[in-house]
């Protein structure tokens, strides 16, 4: 019996694309796909606890009381490696008024990797190493770099998937420094 070869390629596709497809239905957790819809604005920022570059536990907990610009990202991301070099000058232009950039990485690099790529990119903010169910905790995170900005009480304040021009970061930033706090008085 002789198969027509286009026939077999066909089905070897559609079988090939139905087990990719099944087995990332079986990878998320159940209600998972609703999480991912969620609109994390307003609400608290999930808390996690992860490990940074120099060993040391850290929780999001750790900066309260502080903005913080949470940078989900991985040494492969062309747009994180456009944006990195901007949150080095906003950390040092910003953190005295009380921002904390948190870069949290997201690939399957070594350690010793991704502290040798932070350093060439002169990070001068921690570096966190990722877990996907912190991604999860903020909604699944399909596209790299996804941001998130936490004001001073906790809450997010916004959130962007993809690269956003310097200036539309900044205007983030200055939001989420200013939730959370009294506003002054004009003068």
């Amino acid at each position: 019996m002789k198969h027509d070869p286009v026939v077999i390629i066909l089905v070897a596709m559609v079988v090939t694309i139905m087990v990719v497809f099944g087995f990332h239905m079986v990878r998320r957790a159940p209600g998972q796909a609703a999480l991912a819809g969620a609109n994390l604005t307003g609400q608290p920022a999930p808390e996690f606890t992860l490990q940074s570059l120099d060993g040391k536990t850290v929780r999001l907990a750790d900066f309260r009381g502080k903005a913080v610009l949470l940078n989900f990202w991985a040494t492969w991301c062309e747009p994180c490696k456009i944006e990195m070099p901007w949150f080095v000058e906003l950390q040092k232009q910003y953190g005295p008024e009380g921002l904390q950039v948190v870069g949290i990485a997201m690939d399957d690099a070594s350690q010793e990797d991704i502290a040798k790529f932070a350093s060439n990119m002169g990070v001068n903010y921690p570096i966190l190493i990722g877990k996907e169910a912190v991604g999860d905790a903020y909604g699944g995170v399909q596209f790299l770099p996804a941001t998130f900005y936490i004001g001073r009480d906790g809450k997010v304040v916004d959130k962007v998937f993809g690269l956003k021009g310097r200036g539309e970061i900044e205007e983030d930033i200055k939001k989420a420094l200013a939730e959370g706090q009294a506003v002054q008085a004009q003068r």
